[in-house]
């Protein structure tokens, strides 16, 4: 056991796994020589070698193709986007032949890849280097989505999602790589050393996808959540001075539905919150689904925080994203609620 930030845990999910397992291969933009912009593959070229830890050019459209030929041909690739703004040209990759290979071919093909890519915002990257892109993909079907809020979570899903035989593209919310933020700026950062997430085995293990982890428990309120917005959403019920449920989903596709259902079916009340913006955003799905399987156990309509509709802004990012102020504020809403 080691205490690991999440760059370390998912350097050491890859090295685990291309240690274990001789067919991983990581590819994408400086994943090798420079190890990584954010250094979640520092080493592992030297390690591995070139021919396993493969740098790329600036074209990701390339870089997606590439990793569904090599995973057709029995390798499981680990594709790195550097950003999630700039997954979109490799959009139509995923879209019309990754994610569509399996059902194409009648279960005669399949490519597993994973597609890692760092997102969000409070790192001061503006409107091209903040965003949450994760609602365009759990909308995909043939493709699994997650993203971790922990060190711990971090290593053990992305063990899983390399395992799997079906694409899963896997979120890291950068302004969490190095420590929980609770959404307030203004704070000395703290580090993972400090938050028991942060305590990694240093060999294999995995979490498996499709389930999500109840990080905090009380009986007045279910907030469902995921990402940066988990440490986030806690602060809030703390300084609130509320009993709730923060649930994580963690996995996006799949749900884990029963999870969510128990809690708000014991809570009554629930409160929906994600850093992406709100129109169409993942948090609707999260709304419809606690609406048909809670609806005669709900006591108050279901309350969303989220985003603005804005493309994530440079000079007012904190005016954007959703503090433990607006959360507090949809707490409220929901307490008072007849």
């Amino acid at each position: 056991m080691s205490q690991m930030n999440m760059i370390q845990a998912v350097r050491s999910a890859l090295d685990v796994m291309m240690d274990k397992d001789p067919t991983v291969i990581v590819l994408g933009q400086d994943v090798g020589y420079f190890g990584g912009v954010f250094r979640c593959t520092d080493g592992l070229q030297t390690k591995y070698g070139e021919h396993r830890v493969i740098d790329a050019p600036i074209a990701e459209g390339g870089i997606i193709g590439s990793a569904i030929g090599i995973g057709v041909n029995g390798l499981r690739p680990v594709a790195e986007i550097q950003f999630a703004d700039y997954i979109y040209p490799g959009l139509d990759q995923i879209i019309s032949e990754l994610a569509r290979l399996r059902y194409r071919s009648g279960g005669e093909f399949f490519s597993p890849v994973t597609v890692r890519a760092p997102c969000g915002g409070g790192l001061r990257g503006g409107q091209t280097h903040s965003q949450l892109p994760e609602a365009l993909f759990t909308h995909l079907s043939g493709s699994n989505t997650v993203m971790p809020s922990t060190p711990y979570d971090a290593k053990g899903l992305l063990i899983s999602a390399i395992e799997s035989d079906d694409p899963v593209v896997f979120f890291e919310p950068k302004r969490i790589y190095n420590g929980p933020f609770d959404g307030d700026p203004d704070k000395p950062a703290v580090p993972w050393s400090k938050h028991p997430g942060g305590e990694v085995p240093d060999d294999y293990y995995s979490i498996p996808l499709g389930k999500a982890a109840v990080v905090e428990e009380g009986d007045e309120l279910s907030i469902i959540t995921y990402g940066t917005m988990v440490h986030v959403a806690q602060a809030a019920v703390h300084k609130a001075g509320i009993s709730a449920d923060v649930i994580d989903v963690r996995s996006l596709v799949p749900l884990d539905v029963e999870t969510l259902k128990k809690s708000v079916e014991k809570t009554g009340r629930c409160l929906v919150t994600h850093e992406a913006s709100r129109f169409s955003g993942y948090g609707a799905e999260l709304v419809a689904t606690v609406q048909e399987e809670c609806f005669w156990h709900l006591q108050a309509p279901i309350e969303r925080v989220a985003g603005w509709e804005t493309p994530y802004p440079h000079a007012f990012e904190w005016d954007y994203f959703p503090a433990q102020d607006r959360i507090i504020a949809g707490i409220q809403k929901i307490m008072e609620a007849v």
